[in-house]
């Protein structure tokens, strides 16, 4: 029995249709990932993951304890309270640094070793002005414990 296009799809064409279109898709997508892997011969996975994974970890977390602080120091400033100004520009460094340290770290750069020194030494001088800190303000406290990690997983990875 021939439809019309205006008269739609039964819900039982509909659905045999979509199971041929699900079909047809996961035959095409095992194709291409034999393909791909065909033509990669002696291809390893593990090699695309960080070889410094427990590094990559620290640094992020500290990213994320940076961006607290450095939104606990805008809310002082608004509140007129600007002794956490140097706070706030240090943990700003030490962002700016440790996203690229990130990266670095996720794409097993050559560059690694380089700038682990230069994050090293920032994230030193960020622990040592959120210290100052850090009994009145957890967010400095949390975010100095994260520096001080940062430096302990780069002296044992890099060391």
């Amino acid at each position: 029995m021939k439809k019309n296009l205006s008269e739609g799809l039964s819900r039982r064409e509909l659905l045999i249709g979509a199971g041929a279109a699900a079909t047809l898709v996961a035959s095409g997508t095992v194709t291409s990932a034999e393909h791909m892997h065909g033509d990669h011969a002696g291809h390893r996975h593990e090699d695309h993951a960080p070889k410094h994974g427990g590094l990559l970890d620290d640094v992020n977390i500290c990213l994320d304890k940076g961006q607290r602080c450095i939104s606990h120091c805008f809310v002082a400033f608004r509140e007129g309270d600007l002794t956490l100004a140097n706070c706030a520009s240090k943990a700003q460094e030490m962002l700016a640094i440790c996203e690229g340290f990130s990266y670095l770290v996720t794409a097993n750069s050559t560059y690694l070793k380089d700038y682990a020194r230069v994050c090293s030494q920032v994230c030193a001088d960020c622990e040592e002005e959120c210290r100052k800190h850090e009994d009145k303000h957890m967010e400095c406290k949390a975010c100095a414990e994260a520096c001080a990690k940062v430096v302990k997983s780069i002296n044992a990875v890099m060391a």
